[in-house]
């Protein structure tokens, strides 16, 4: 199956995180260097409106636990990073992909992004409630809208989740790669919508994954992804 993308972009989750500490500015350049044409994290915002990449959006200081949403950016341990310390250490010209946990995080996410020429219209912002993603369209301009979830919460069915995200002019479907089928990606295709697929760590997933019409694919392990998609392309 072809995929809408050509050539399908190879997102590096949390950086190169396989190879890595996630989430740092050294995981961030590893993937790119080694070859990813997108990079992916988790967006949380500090009690000042800082975006910050992190997956659990927790700090640690020995036994405390404190959210970020109750810390002030400069008082964060030096090993977060935020979205504008990632721009500027790696440029813009990549894919992010952004799963947005605070929910007023998508204003200061593209206050941050239009200040870098050409992030914006890199810029894939994820969510799993399709409703919520829907009412960013209106002012988040060239970025692509992304409803990340599973097949199991796809309660109407894969048609009318195809129709429904083309109506509102959500641009993509990110499902585990357990959930797709090249079917269903077919499906997906005929009304516009891309397809992404993720945690696909091994060869034989990515492999697959590609081979349905997958139009990215999210993985840890950078240099299998980066086989994967050179092979697909051969």
């Amino acid at each position: 199956m072809e995929p809408l993308l050509r050539p399908p972009i190879g997102f590096a989750h949390r950086g190169a995180r396989a190879h890595a500490a996630e989430n740092t500015l050294d995981a961030f350049r590893l993937a790119l260097r080694l070859g990813a044409t997108g990079l992916e994290s988790d967006v949380w915002l500090t009690a000042d409106g800082v975006p910050v990449l992190d997956h659990d959006g927790v700090v640690k200081r020995g036994l405390r636990r404190r959210p970020v949403a109750g810390i002030d950016r400069d008082d964060l341990p030096g090993h977060l990073v935020t979205l504008e310390q990632l721009y500027e250490a790696c440029g813009a010209d990549f894919e992010l992909s952004l799963d947005l946990k605070a929910p007023d995080a998508v204003g200061p996410v593209l206050a941050v992004a239009s200040r870098f020429p050409g992030a914006p219209g890199r810029l894939w912002l994820c969510h799993p409630d399709w409703q919520r993603v829907a009412e960013w369209r209106p002012w988040s301009g060239e970025v692509r809208l992304v409803n990340s979830t599973r097949r199991r919460h796809v309660k109407e069915g894969m048609e009318r989740r195809a129709a429904t995200l083309a109506d509102a002019g959500v641009d993509a479907l990110n499902l585990h790669h357990t959930d797709w089928t090249a079917g269903f990606a077919t499906l997906l295709h005929r009304f516009g919508v891309l397809a992404l697929a993720w945690d696909c760590q091994h060869p034989r997933v990515l492999a697959e994954a590609l081979r349905m019409g997958m139009d990215a694919v999210y993985s840890d392990h950078v240099d299998r992804m980066v086989d994967a998609l050179a092979t697909a392309r051969r």
